[in-house]
């Protein structure tokens, strides 16, 4: 999992830096949590990849419910910071939309994708009121709402509904990706952005 900001599904989640236990850990946990499972993963796994002691490990996190939150709360943090980027980046407010879902057609392309790591996420932690399900419903509303304004401010009618519709392909195109043909998954959330940024344009 080295890779750049704009690969949020194989980057840790935080930035690297030299040396330091707890910041090792947590890079660790990322990439296990993401490529493996969350709950597939233990604690003596963590401890043992991580290069340090339980004790250490203890000191730090207290525990893996405590490291769980903080990688998902790590990824909610880098998501943002990259579709902010991607946002600067784009001369209009449809060029950041097609840039957003560009990104997520390159994501579906990366080695080790393994689908949305908030999806996957609920989907290991059923009860809907366990804390990892408010940071997953958390990260949504933002996207949602990130959606919607940049779809406001490109004079689209519709810009909820049109903000749902860009959230299902996405939803739809990772979960595809990973599980059946990644270019027709890639495919379709292209022609479902097109109609979208079309609409916006009419």
């Amino acid at each position: 999992m080295t890779a750049e900001v704009n690969d949020v599904k194989l980057e840790p989640a935080v930035q690297r830096a030299s040396g330091g236990a707890k910041i090792r850990i947590l890079e660790t946990a990322s990439v296990l949590f993401y490529g493996e499972g969350i709950r597939t993963v233990g604690i003596d796994r963590l401890i043992s990849e991580s290069s340090v002691t339980k004790a250490t490990f203890y000191k730090h996190y207290g525990s893996k419910d405590r490291l769980i939150l903080l990688y998902i709360e790590g990824r909610h943090t880098a998501e943002v910071a990259r579709l902010e980027a991607l946002v600067e980046a784009s001369k209009t407010p449809l060029d950041a939309v097609r840039a957003v879902m560009d990104s997520v057609v390159t994501d579906i392309a990366s080695p080790g994708f393994r689908g949305d790591a908030f999806l996957n996420a609920a989907a290991e932690f059923s009860e809907a009121t366990h804390p990892v399900r408010s940071v997953v419903l958390r990260h949504r509303e933002w996207l949602t709402g990130f959606l919607v304004e940049l779809l406001q401010d490109a004079g689209h009618r519709m810009p909820g509904d049109a903000a749902d519709d860009l959230i299902l392909a996405r939803d739809g195109a990772m979960s595809g990706g990973y599980a059946g043909d990644p270019i027709a998954a890639s495919a379709a959330l292209g022609r479902i952005t097109d109609q979208v940024v079309r609409a916006a344009a009419a």
